[in-house]
């Protein structure tokens, strides 16, 4: 499945997750945990390649405080939405 900016939606969670960090669980680590359902809740699985004059890919890339990631999405006439191929962040 595919999140969009996963890694900076559970970044709060990694902070109480290290060993040389205190356990301290937050409004910060509650609202990413409560983000992070609905997320997974409503992600869309990952397709398999088509091909095709009308197929079009698409690669977003973003970079920030939190790291880089890509998505590999591809949309084909008559989805209302593309399929994502895959990511990383």
């Amino acid at each position: 499945m595919h999140i969009p900016e996963y890694s900076q939606i559970v970044s709060p969670l990694y902070l109480v997750t290290h060993k040389k960090n205190d356990f301290h669980w937050g409004p910060e680590q509650q609202q990413a945990f409560a983000q992070i359902k609905q997320e997974i809740a409503h992600a869309v699985a990952l397709g398999a390649v088509r091909t095709g004059p009308d197929v079009k890919n698409v690669l977003y890339s973003a970079a920030g405080n939190n790291g880089l990631s890509w998505s590999l999405w591809q949309k084909v006439p008559g989805e209302t939405r593309g399929r994502p191929l895959g990511f990383w962040s």
